[in-house]
């Protein structure tokens, strides 16, 4: 059998499947559509960055001006300062913020009082479903020189005279923007993790407790390397998302001129930028710019994580 001659009947194979479920494809049509509709057909924007554009001529009318964009871009004096502060924010919120939830959720997996352990999960998932409006509320009531209770406790402990003005010190900053952002997401980033190790054969735990394995060797030994796959899974994701060191965090937190050196990233700069000085094709050019590094660094850990047989395509 030749090799056009086994595709095409891979392909018979495909669409025979494909007809036998057509009631599971009707289903899958909706999500395509919105796909389609809000993550591939803006695409055509991108157009944008290679442009002049003016909302009045609109992107036909506009003039082509290469990569005008983003050599102006690459030659602004801030372009090293927010690469600096873009790649340190989303690599400590990886090397901070991706193994916590781990570990919070191999420690809920060992708790057996189970109103406790439901106690503890409720709790640490609910700052998730705050928005930052109100979290960045709390942290600026927290730090607050006034009234703030970490600088009463400072105080009381003797480690400080007065109060410290937290979010106008620069070198402050970066560990408030972490420490935030940690306890915001850390409950909600366990539950795929806790569902992992739900999955996890019981006979393993029990024939590794009568070889006498501890339950802290159990985890090592059994819990971390069953979810394995999916820890690589999101890691890979993780480093495919570098440059997204967040916005609302860091515009609600670090909008203040002081901070500005240790606080603008891409998109607030974008923002700033970009967007409320309606320089669209400008900001068009940043984020096909951050884009495309993301794409790369996606595939380059994809194909790390090959070797070790986990990955995402």
């Amino acid at each position: 059998m030749t090799r056009t001659n086994i595709v095409e009947k891979k392909n018979q194979n495909i669409f025979k499947r494909i007809l036998k479920q057509w009631d599971l494809q009707l289903m899958v049509i909706p999500g395509l559509l919105l796909i389609l509709i809000f993550n591939y057909f803006p695409m055509y924007g991108v157009l944008m960055a290679f442009q002049d554009y003016n909302i009045f001529k609109g992107m036909s009318g506009s003039e082509w001006v290469g990569f005008k964009h983003f050599i102006k871009f690459f030659n602004d004096s801030s372009f090293f300062e927010i690469m600096r502060n873009t790649v340190a924010i989303s690599g400590l919120k990886i090397l901070i913020g991706f193994p916590a939830p781990i570990i919070l959720a191999l420690m809920l997996n060992e708790i057996r009082n189970m109103p406790f352990k439901r106690t503890v999960q409720t709790i640490t998932y609910l700052p998730h479903f705050l928005s930052w409006v109100i979290v960045a509320g709390f942290a600026i009531s927290i730090l607050s020189t006034e009234s703030g209770s970490l600088n009463i406790l400072l105080m009381k402990l003797g480690f400080i005279n007065e109060p410290i003005n937290f979010l106008s010190i620069p070198k402050y900053f970066w560990g408030i923007i972490i420490s935030t952002n940690l306890w915001k997401s850390i409950g909600f980033a366990s539950i795929v993790y806790i569902a992992a190790m739900a999955g996890v054969d019981p006979q393993l735990y029990e024939a590794a407790a009568l070889d006498g394995a501890s339950r802290f060797k159990q985890m090592f030994l059994i819990t971390i390397p069953s979810i394995m796959p999916i820890i690589v899974i999101f890691l890979i994701l993780e480093i495919g998302n570098l440059l997204n060191a967040g916005f609302e965090d860091l515009l609600l937190l670090g909008s203040n001129a002081v901070l500005r050196p240790v606080s603008d990233v891409i998109d607030t700069y974008v923002y700033r930028v970009g967007i409320s000085n309606q320089l669209y094709s400008y900001a068009t050019a940043i984020g096909l710019f951050k884009a495309v590094i993301s794409v790369t660094l996606l595939t380059m850990a994809n194909q790390i994580a090959r070797r070790s047989d986990n990955s995402l395509w």
